[in-house]
């Protein structure tokens, strides 16, 4: 008997997780009982983070000015794209579909302007290099740019597996996990697979979320096309398997000891 309650206790522990494997970005915190409440416990400098376009990338561009309606070539291009737009998803999907394609050489096309080279600039760069061209064309004219593809993919231990397409091009690694629905119970967050194309070659790297010194990681925040793999803990196997058996296990021992005793009485 005590040999059974023996392993049925090293079974049950076994499936148990230690804070050290579930808490995000951990240091030293998790060992001290009397943190400062109300103050900073330590500062990392912000990232500088501007994304350079690149082939493939969809653009929404908006042109204002006072040109008459019927010079200004640009915003009547404008609104010809516009007019299949929709509301919700649909106009989202209509940004995409008539925004500006940057080709494999890295330019875009303008009637009358011709193509412009693109790749390679920030948003605001390309904004102002385009403030300047519609300039020579147009009176007093604004411009307007957006990346309207910015995409991402995360698979693996996490509620919703799947590709986010997003107009926000500055998203940290956790903030794509969260849009991912967070991590499952059963997610190793201290492997965590990323995969990122980066001018002409694939990198694999392998990223610890349960270290603090993340923040100051070159992969704290995600990059066009950022593939993520969340891996499973090695509990997984017992929590998916045997942990979901384990009543059925207990109450055939309990029948079991039933039986001997009735048998030995």
């Amino acid at each position: 008997m005590r040999a059974l309650t023996f392993v049925l206790l090293v079974v049950l522990a076994s499936g148990c997780l230690p804070n050290k494997k579930v808490v995000f970005l951990q240091k030293d915190d998790l060992k001290k009982k009397d943190l400062p409440l109300d103050s900073a416990v330590r500062n990392y400098p912000m990232q500088q983070f501007d994304y350079k376009i690149q082939s493939n990338d969809v653009l929404n561009i908006h042109f204002g000015s006072l040109t008459d309606d019927k010079f200004d070539f640009l915003n009547r291009m404008q609104q010809d794209n516009s007019t299949s737009g929709g509301g919700g998803g649909a106009q989202g999907a209509a940004y995409i579909i008539n925004g500006y394609l940057v080709d494999l050489e890295g330019n875009i096309s303008f009637p009358v302007v011709g193509k412009v080279h693109v790749a390679g600039l920030t948003i605001f760069q390309i904004q102002d290099k385009l403030q300047g061209l519609s300039n020579e064309y147009l009176e007093q004219t604004s411009v307007r740019v957006r990346l309207v593809n910015f995409r991402f993919t995360v698979l693996g231990e996490v509620t919703q597996e799947g590709t986010t397409i997003t107009y926000n091009n500055r998203v940290t690694l956790l903030e794509a996990i969260g849009l991912s629905g967070g991590f499952s119970d059963l997610a190793d967050k201290s492997k965590v697979k990323l995969i990122r194309s980066n001018a002409g070659t694939v990198e694999v790297s392998y990223i610890d979320l349960l270290d603090e010194s993340f923040i100051n990681s070159p992969y704290y925040l995600i990059n066009q096309n950022d593939i993520l793999i969340v891996p499973p803990l090695k509990q997984r196997q017992f929590r998916k398997y045997f942990g979901q058996n384990l009543s059925i296990i207990l109450a055939t021992v309990t029948l079991g000891l039933l039986v001997v005793s009735i048998v030995n009485k």
